[in-house]
């Protein structure tokens, strides 16, 4: 639900309300029952929740180049049976 801006015309308080975008606009102010001016805000920042902002989040572990990637680095550190040093 977005968050709508108020001010009294009457006593200048100004306020915030949750309120769905259904409802109609507030008509009178809660402390002097003065007439109310829903004020134009610049409404919510971008809010990123979960994954999928980093390029990490975007790749399956075990899938695709990684998997390559991953199988030669492990190949590369085990140890390799010396076939001159047995001879």
């Amino acid at each position: 639900m977005p968050t709508y801006e108020y001010k009294c015309l009457k006593c200048h308080k100004r306020f915030e309300i949750f309120q769905s975008m259904k409802d109609e606009p507030l008509k009178n102010c809660p402390e002097c029952k003065g007439e109310l001016k829903r004020l134009i805000g610049a409404g919510a920042g971008t809010i990123f929740r979960g994954t999928g902002f980093y390029q990490t989040d975007y790749k399956n572990a075990g899938t695709g180049s990684d998997k390559k990637s991953s199988e030669k680095a492990k190949s590369a550190d085990k140890p390799t049976k010396d076939k001159k040093s047995k001879e």
